[in-house]
């Protein structure tokens, strides 16, 4: 079953359009990876399902239900929670209270203090850190941040989960660590997009792929089919490999 559907998504910024015309699905339960060069439109994508821009046209289905044109609390209360691909955490927050927002801020239903920080702790223990849950979070590493901001997501209660570079910054080992985590998120019947520069971690986790460039879709597929899909090896992967070596 189809949980998210958009139609010929576009958003222009002047006469410049970071996402034109794309036409895409998210099959429940699946992990869809979406990557492209830096500026192919990919966060962008995101703030417009996340309703953090406004679509310039096309139109798009959560559930069978249009979400455009909502506000962005609304998208969250139906079921639809993001990270950012720069961590925007309450620095000054214990990790806890930072969780605490994301559990009274998600589905429309009133919640009690005691409710709400079960929530928040019963995230925290999903992404490892109840160890830290007192600790301000500007004292947390990069790792550490990004688990936080993963664990506030899910405190709201998410169907659909948005994770614009999860990875990026991190070292091989805590990428590993990240990957078991999207993982275990999927397994909880969470349905993912996941932007990504780390190829490892696309090609390993992901059900099915879709490539953008210049805000237009180029390719979809499995990552079989998109790793020998010449347009997106010459666009994409060809660079990212000359990159890497």
């Amino acid at each position: 079953m189809r949980i998210l559907e958009g139609q010929g998504v576009t958003k222009y910024f002047g006469g410049l359009a970071a996402i034109s015309n794309v036409d895409f699905h998210v099959d429940q339960g699946e992990i869809l990876g979406l990557i492209g060069p830096n500026g192919a439109g990919k966060t962008t994508l995101f703030n417009l399902i996340s309703a953090a821009l406004p679509a310039s046209s096309g139109g798009m289905r959560f559930k069978g239900q249009k979400i455009s044109g909502l506000k962005p609390h609304r998208i969250c209360q139906m079921g639809i929670a993001r990270t950012f691909q720069e961590t925007k955490v309450f620095g000054n927050m214990p990790v806890i209270q930072n969780v605490l927002v994301g559990a009274f801020f998600g589905k429309p239903t009133h919640i009690s203090g005691a409710a709400a920080a079960n929530e928040a702790t019963q995230a925290l223990e999903f992404v490892g850190l109840s160890a830290t849950s007192a600790a301000p979070i500007k004292d947390l590493t990069l790792a550490q941040q990004k688990r936080v901001e993963v664990a506030r997501a899910l405190a709201t209660k998410p169907e659909l989960l948005l994770l614009d570079e999860l990875m990026a910054g991190l070292t091989p080992t805590e990428v590993g660590e990240a990957m078991e985590l999207v993982t275990r998120i999927r397994d909880k019947g969470i349905t993912i997009i996941m932007v990504e520069h780390v190829m490892k971690a696309i090609m390993g986790i992901s059900t099915r792929v879709m490539v953008l460039h210049h805000g237009e879709k180029i390719a979809e597929g499995t990552c079989n089919e998109i790793s020998c899909n010449k347009t997106v090896i010459d666009i994409y992967l060809g660079e990212e490999t000359h990159a890497a070596s």
